[in-house]
């Protein structure tokens, strides 16, 4: 799909506040309510924008405790790799999960209350996941820079 500068700019606006109305948004890019309607409906169709969620305050709900978990495969065979991803993308805590390379297989972020949980979460569910060789964990400190949105060029 071909994307030209305003549509580009309502990406970016969509971004910042997915909650602005159509006709807020005609007003930003100089277009009338139908063709923002019909470009917002475009870029869903052709798959550019996928789902529109609702961004939590993770101390509001007493999951502030953020780690990031470096998983290592015993090996890396596809049923390893497979077995692996249906089942860490059951586990709750995690909500992110990325197949890296580098000394370790798998970076997950987990969003839990506290030091306990984490333990409670390592002990119950990560080491019951198969094919686990090792982890290491690292502890948020502070959050320097937390966004969803990326610029488009």
């Amino acid at each position: 799909m071909t994307m030209d500068t305003i549509d580009k700019k309502l990406l970016g606006f969509l971004q910042e506040d997915t909650k602005k109305t159509t006709k807020e948004l005609s007003l930003l890019l100089n277009l009338s309510v139908t063709a923002v309607y019909e470009r917002i409906k475009k870029l869903e169709r052709e798959g550019v924008i996928t789902k529109y969620v609702a961004l939590l305050d993770r101390i509001k709900l007493d999951k502030s405790f953020v780690v990031f978990c470096h998983i290592k495969l015993n090996q890396h065979t596809k049923d390893y790799i497979t077995t692996f991803e249906n089942e860490v993308v059951k586990l709750t805590e995690v909500s992110e999960c990325y197949h890296v390379s580098g000394d370790y297989d798998y970076i997950l972020k987990v969003n839990v209350k506290d030091m306990e949980e984490y333990r409670e979460f390592m002990v119950t569910k990560l080491t019951g996941l198969q094919h686990i060789g090792s982890t290491h964990s690292s502890f948020m400190i502070g959050e320097v820079k937390y966004t969803t949105a990326f610029t488009l060029n």
